[in-house]
């Protein structure tokens, strides 16, 4: 899911369906290394992240517990190069 304010802020968020112990979001806003973006657990069982990111289009996954996962509460899916899907957000 995704929650935009403003032309820039964009905060991401992943709704898990069982338990998970870690949940990173990766993307082409950071070359798609999941390190650099760790999501936080929420009091609901959420896990968020908030990024500025600049007008434009991006493509990111979840990274969840070591498992790719699209967003279905994106703006869209895209096909990839691997025979999955990236979801795509789009800013400003």
């Amino acid at each position: 899911m995704l929650i935009k304010k403003g032309k820039s802020q964009v905060t991401f968020v992943f709704q898990p369906t069982n338990g998970c112990r870690k949940v990173q979001l990766a993307g082409t806003f950071n070359d798609w290394e999941p390190s650099a973006c760790t999501m936080t657990r929420q009091k609901d069982g959420t896990y968020r992240k908030r990024l500025n990111l600049e007008p434009g289009e991006y493509r990111y996954k979840f990274l969840v517990d070591g498992e790719w996962v699209e967003d279905p509460q994106a703006d869209s899916l895209v096909p990839n190069g691997f025979g999955t899907y990236d979801s795509l957000v789009r800013v400003g």
